[in-house]
């Protein structure tokens, strides 16, 4: 509405107090990211110990973004809900890579038929499944295995960091993969499961030629008996490991 009576199109009283977010505003410039282009190659032991860190902090949410932009990579963007940033540096603190997790796709036939729950239990236990919706090794990093290195450190934390920040724990890891330009050789090879893909069509758009493009569908469980958990939710809402 503001922006509308800042171009004229509409008249509104005064603001009564100004934004109390104090990054809304701020110009990215000021927090630019210091990013060199930088080239490795070798093996995976030469990166070692890598360190991965909680982007957590507002403003490392902004450098991690302007990152992205100044790389001209995928944009993160900063996810609505539940979500989990990580910014991955090697034995000589260069940046490595980018991985955001947020909350699950709202309906998946693949992956709600792997699941085998009904639609109460599905809407309990969405909650339970974080999407991996970013993963980005940065431009001449060439180092073999380092994607599904990355990918099995995350799983075996990730559960523990949600339950540190929302209270609950994830018991299943999603992602979606764009067949016409990937293979999914990274998830593959770090022991994800593909059970399917998606029909093109988007949660608006059911009818007609599909408008997205056709995505594989991974999953990745954090427990052997996560789908009994997952098929149970509507009978048990906090679960075990809550």
């Amino acid at each position: 509405m503001r922006k509308l009576d800042h171009q004229g199109l509409i008249q509104l009283p005064a603001a009564v107090r100004s934004a109390n977010n104090a990054f809304r505003n701020r110009p990215l410039t000021q927090l630019a990211l210091d990013l060199e282009p930088v080239s490795i190659e070798g093996r995976l032991s030469d990166l070692q110990p890598l360190r991965i860190n909680r982007a957590t902090v507002t403003q490392i949410v902004v450098l991690l973004q302007q990152g992205a932009k100044q790389l001209h990579l995928l944009c993160l963007g900063d996810p609505v809900g539940e979500n989990l940033k990580y910014l991955v540096y090697d034995r000589q603190a260069r940046l490595l890579a980018c991985l955001l997790y947020g909350a699950a796709a709202w309906r998946v036939a693949s992956r709600d038929q792997f699941i085998g729950w009904d639609e109460s239990a599905r809407q309990c236990g969405l909650s339970r499944i974080a999407n991996n919706m970013r993963f980005l090794i940065l431009p001449d990093i060439r180092v073999p295995h380092l994607a599904s290195h990355l990918l099995a450190l995350i799983s075996r934390r990730i559960s523990s960091d949600w339950q540190a920040q929302y209270g609950h724990p994830i018991w299943l890891l999603e992602t979606f993969v764009e067949q016409a330009r990937f293979a999914g050789t990274c998830y593959k090879a770090a022991n994800w499961m593909r059970v399917g893909h998606t029909t093109g069509r988007t949660r608006n758009h059911r009818t007609g030629a599909p408008l997205a493009p056709v995505k594989s569908v991974w999953l990745y469980p954090l427990h052997r008996s996560f789908q009994k958990w997952l098929v149970g939710m509507a009978t048990m809402p906090d679960g075990p490991g809550s």
